[in-house]
């Protein structure tokens, strides 16, 4: 765990950006492997989501990790065995169609977990987003330099630095599903 610290991990409501790390990749495929023991019955597929999984992109030092599963139902499921690995339930936590979960303490949090039904819009959001970053770097670029100014003007508000993302977020999924109908 000390060598996780180093370059994961950060004090929930605060904004600190690192440059990219193949060190993340690492990391969560050793979470992968824990997760899959705990609830590897329930989910059908575990993937590298977020900023940590975009290689060149600054990114909060937390690993978002999706899971997809049958229904939410089957989903609740996962809560105590979560709950085992040291992950704290927040429910949806404002994002309808999740059961959301963050590990580590307040002071220094290192995974997120979303566990969404495969296939729903949240769980196509994440990966077409990350999918379509990963294939364009010009996007990581832009994407990169708007997270560095809002970290810089939000470092102690995430709520209000996450907000800020919002619109480049959604346009990006929408090209992203435009470009994958093609």
């Amino acid at each position: 765990m000390k060598k996780e610290t180093k370059i994961l991990g950060l004090q929930r409501k605060k904004v600190k950006l690192l440059a990219y790390s193949p060190k993340w990749e690492k990391l969560f495929e050793a979470e992968k492997k824990r997760l899959c023991s705990a609830i590897g019955k329930y989910a059908l597929n575990i993937q590298h989501v977020g900023s940590t999984a975009i290689s060149g992109m600054r990114a909060k030092p937390i690993i978002d990790i999706a899971v997809g599963v049958e229904s939410l139902d089957i989903g609740k499921k996962c809560v105590k065995p979560l709950e085992k690995l040291g992950y704290e339930y927040k429910h949806e936590a404002g994002v309808k169609g999740r059961h959301f979960f963050a590990k580590g303490p307040e002071n220094n949090r290192t995974h997120y977990v979303h566990i969404e039904k495969l296939g729903s819009r949240p769980w196509q959001n994440h990966v077409l987003f990350r999918d379509y970053l990963c294939a364009h770097k010009k996007a990581v670029r832009k994407y990169s330099l708007l997270k560095e100014k809002l970290a810089k003007k939000y470092k102690n508000d995430r709520d209000t630095y996450t907000a800020k993302k919002h619109s480049f977020i959604e346009k990006i999924i929408k090209v992203a599903k435009r470009e994958t109908r093609k």
